[in-house]
């Protein structure tokens, strides 16, 4: 069975910075792609960055550019999405997900995990 198990979240000032895990587990971490989405109520999800670990190739939404960070622990099959200088903009529901590496479509979620940013 495979899990994503996101932590992480919560209530930060504007500027200030949080760091989400994604732990999975029941996968095979190596053939799969890891991305982070967020959604708010009325807004489509959005993939804010993903990462390809066979390709070392990463991938951020323009908005978040200079700001986040998606990265790895290869031996903790986990993913971080590392957010600096937060904004309002960025509270959202943020969820973590895998795709296989021979697939468009996202194969696995996690349940999410809230962000909010005061300002």
């Amino acid at each position: 069975q495979v899990q994503l198990v996101e932590s992480g979240g919560g209530l930060v000032q504007a500027g200030g910075s949080l760091r989400l895990s994604c732990a999975a587990s029941g996968l095979t971490f190596s053939n799969y792609a890891m991305g982070w989405f967020r959604q708010t109520p009325g807004r489509e999800r959005e993939l804010v960055a993903r990462i390809n670990r066979s390709y070392y190739g990463t991938y951020y939404v323009d908005s978040v550019k200079g700001r986040f960070t998606i990265s790895t622990d290869n031996a903790k099959n986990t993913v971080y999405l590392q957010m600096n200088s937060l904004k309002p903009e960025d509270t959202a529901v943020y969820s973590c997900a895998a795709q296989r590496l021979s697939q468009s479509n996202w194969n696995y979620w996690g349940q999410g995990t809230q962000v909010t940013v005061s300002s």
